[in-house]
This record gives structure tokens, sequence and C-alpha cells, in this order.
């Protein structure tokens, strides 16, 4: 095993289960990769926002709603907004808040993107 593969296999163990799943998540939103090319078009899919939903459930649904959207890009905010809600207390519903208003953001951009480019092309 590589001396990064133990360092995070130990840093995980340290963790207590609540922070071992939400690390899970985090790890499993920035593996998603980059868009494709089927999906550059495609509108979000209406996933209306269940109560009592968590700040990892919104990630993945989030997700789910906004496939067109580079993941990577989103990385460093939705990270600090789940950093806020982990760490400092900041309570989910207004972390969630925050979320949805990000990936609307980075959607807008991708939409005007893709029709600069139609417009160009």
């Amino acid at each position: 095993m590589r001396s990064k593969d133990r360092n995070l296999l130990d840093l995980f163990e340290q963790l207590a289960p609540e922070q071992q799943e939400r690390l899970i998540t985090f790890a499993e939103f920035l593996a998603e990769g980059a868009t494709d090319a089927k999906s550059a078009v495609r509108e979000p899919v209406a996933i209306p926002r269940p109560a009592g939903e968590t700040v990892t459930m919104a990630i993945r649904r989030l997700i789910r709603t906004y496939p067109m959207l580079d993941r990577r890009k989103l990385m460093v905010e939705a990270s600090e907004f789940m950093a806020q809600h982990a760490l400092q207390g900041r309570p989910a519903d207004e972390v969630i808040d925050e979320l949805e208003a990000l990936f609307a953001r980075h959607y807008e951009r991708h939409k005007s993107k893709v029709g600069r480019r139609k417009s160009e092309g």
C-alpha cells in the first residue's frame, strides 16, 4: 500500500462513523468526474427536496439534478459549505439552500457556455 493510501486510511479510521459517512459521500461527489457530451445540453432533473434532508443527501440529490455539471468545478465551494455544517455547526437547511443556489449558478453558467458555442458553431 502506498504511503498516501495508508495515510488516508489512518485518517479515516480516526473519524467518528458519522464523519466517515460524510467523507465517503464527499469522495463519491469528487469521483463523479467530468461531464460527458450527451449530458452537455440536458435540462436539470426535477427532484423535490425532501423534508428532513441532510447535507450529504442534498449533495447527492443535486448531483442527480444537475448531471451535466463538472463536479470538479463545484468541489471547492461545495466543500466549504459542507465544512460550515460539519465543523462549524451551521444549520443544514441554510447550507442546503446555499448548495442549491451554488448548483443553480453553475448550471446557468453552463447553459450560457453551451449557448455561446451553439451560436459560434
